[in-house]
């Protein structure tokens, strides 16, 4: 009897044991989760863009021209005569007169009466309509402004452009973008398209 006693003792203390949960064995699942981040990396258009990655958004620009042009003043640059009223430059095509933007290198005696003054990393620039000018020799020459030059306004006739899947703005080939500037709206100069 003494025998299946403890027979009987034994064998209840492995049903105990196994019925109860052992804290060595049992392990505990923690769920992991992983987080995957990705960067994105906003580039700026570089300083100088070829003109075969500009997309405009109208194929084609309506050109205007008009057949006089009333209190203009005439201003001659390499051989060509130039004409200048209502803040625009004009140039003559067939006996009418197209407004045009002037190329870098333009130069002229006395600015405009209606320029801003944009001082940018140490330079002076005088912008007129969009067209940037630096003194030069006793005069005026039109130049590319350097990028990251701050404008608040858009001259007229700027375009929309897309390089790259990012939308720009453009006037005479000097790229804008738009940015906030201590709670204003502001555009910086990002680049300078190369005609190819």
């Amino acid at each position: 009897m003494i025998t299946n006693t403890k027979t009987y003792v034994v064998l209840g203390l492995f049903l105990i044991a196994f019925a109860l949960p052992s804290t060595a064995q049992t392990r505990k699942r923690t769920a992991t989760k992983t987080i995957t981040t990705r960067t994105t990396t906003v580039t700026k258009t570089p300083g100088r863009v070829s003109s075969k990655k500009v997309q405009y958004r109208t194929p084609t620009k309506k050109v205007v021209s008009v057949r006089n042009v009333p209190n203009r003043s005439v201003v001659k640059h390499n051989g060509q005569n130039y004409y200048y009223a209502n803040n625009r430059y004009y140039t003559q095509s067939r006996g009418r007169y197209i407004a045009i933007a002037p190329r870098v290198g333009f130069r002229i005696n006395s600015l405009p009466p209606n320029y801003a003054r944009i001082n940018f990393n140490n330079h002076l620039y005088f912008n007129v309509g969009g067209t940037f000018y630096v003194e030069s020799n006793a005069g005026y020459e039109v130049v590319d402004p350097e990028i990251g030059t701050i404008v608040y306004e858009l001259p007229e006739g700027y375009e929309k452009v897309t390089i790259d899947g990012l939308t720009y703005y453009e006037y005479s080939n000097i790229l804008y973008e738009k940015v906030q500037l201590d709670g204003s709206r502001a555009y910086e100069v990002v680049g300078i398209i190369e005609m190819e």
